[in-house]
């Protein structure tokens, strides 16, 4: 696929764009580095496959983190000793349909399924480490300018652990702290999308918008993408009952010209502007 083959939506501003700058502004090509933070093995695919492809046709190279270790992804009582194992092969052989690499651009933290909450922070009350140090060791090492993290609204609560750790973690990758894990990188924006479920309609609502489209950003991928993903999407045998009726839904995607992946863009540490406030209180005297 080509750079060519993506088109961009602002859907705030009702505008397009063949340019990922709409989606990852001031791209800088090739020195960019995208990383999918994955609550699951089966859900930056799932959940943000077009992104990733998009990333590729566009010249730079896209991470996956995976945080939980599918402990819990067994529909047969009999795969419960075996399913870690059973699904890290598969999510391998899925994930390098897109040619990313084990251990070199497709990362497993190993925390437990159901647990997530459990781990986020750095020391724990039991004597362990939680997730703050392998992440962001992880986003510095690997020099992360761009990441995505999954829905955290109404989730999953690995998934809703997972967009706390990556908006949190990924600021803190680049700030002047505990810099003896790695040298600080700068996370230059940071996007959520979704596997299941649907966004927070918080920023449709400070922006007056309808508040069925809890998106502000989308990508129009074409076909070739989702037969691409299909295929990698088939290497996850063990999943095929869990995610059944997610992969049937993916109909729902299809736009002209294409499938639709749509994301929820916003600042991962606002500001506190004064302006307003300063400008207000003046004015009431």
């Amino acid at each position: 696929m080509q750079a060519s083959d993506f088109t961009y939506y602002d859907l705030r501003a009702r505008s397009s764009s063949p340019d990922i700058n709409l989606l990852f502004p001031a791209w800088r090509g090739a020195e960019e580095r995208v990383m999918v933070l994955a609550p699951h093995d089966d859900d930056a695919l799932l959940g943000a496959g077009y992104a990733m492809l998009a990333t590729q046709a566009n010249g730079a190279q896209v991470q996956v983190a995976i945080c939980c270790d599918g402990s819990a992804g067994y529909s047969r009582a009999e795969q419960r000793d075996e399913i870690v194992s059973i699904r890290r092969r598969e999510s391998v052989a899925a994930h390098g349909t897109l040619g990313l690499v084990d251990g070199e651009t497709l990362h497993y933290l190993g925390f437990p399924d159901f647990s997530l909450v459990a781990n986020i922070g750095w020391k724990l009350p039991s004597g362990g480490k939680g997730t703050l140090q392998p992440v962001i060791e992880l986003l510095r090492k690997q020099c992360i300018t761009r990441l995505m993290v999954p829905n955290g609204y109404r989730e999953h609560s690995d998934h809703t652990a997972a967009w706390d750790i990556g908006r949190y973690d990924g600021v803190q990758a680049g700030d002047a702290v505990a810099v003896d894990w790695a040298p600080p990188t700068k996370v230059a924006s940071t996007l959520q999308y979704s596997v299941w479920g649907d966004l927070t309609p918080e920023d449709a609502l400070v922006h007056g918008d309808d508040v069925r489209i809890r998106a502000n950003r989308a990508l129009r991928a074409p076909a070739a993408a989702e037969e691409l993903l299909g295929e990698a999407l088939a290497k996850w045998v063990s999943q095929g009952t869990i995610i059944a009726d997610l992969l049937a839904s993916r109909r729902e995607r299809a736009v002209r010209g294409g499938m639709l992946e749509v994301y929820l863009a916003f600042e991962a540490r606002p500001k506190l502007e004064y302006g307003p406030y300063t400008a207000l209180v003046d004015a009431i005297g």
